[in-house]
């Protein structure tokens, strides 16, 4: 397991994504807001997703539309998939959750 220090530096880099990602939309469409260990898109009809690290698992932690999600970093790949073996990758899985909260589509540069 990699350290908490490896951990909270990809994790940082992965809001960071993230929110570079939204930049380019309408903000009333998707705001992405980060605060500690979490990062929070608000879309127009105020419903949200929420990102969050846990540290002690060191996963990423995704809630949207009533479903959660738990990503691990595969570091073989470098992606963060779905601890559910779903099969499920974190940057598709948001944008998803974009398009059809914001119908937004999210660019991964």
């Amino acid at each position: 397991m990699m350290n908490e220090s490896v951990y909270l530096q990809l994790v940082d880099a992965v809001f960071k994504r993230i929110q570079d990602a939204c930049e380019p939309v309408d903000p009333d469409d998707v705001e992405a807001v980060a605060a500690g260990d979490v990062l929070t898109l608000t879309f127009r009809d105020r419903s949200r997703c929420v990102l969050n690290t846990q540290r002690p698992t060191r996963q990423i932690w995704l809630a949207a539309n009533s479903r959660a999600w738990h990503f691990d970093l595969d570091e073989a790949t470098g992606q963060w998939t779905d601890d559910k073996g779903r099969g499920d990758e974190l940057y598709a899985t948001l944008s998803r959750i974009v398009a059809e909260n914001a119908g937004a589509t999210l660019r991964w540069g």
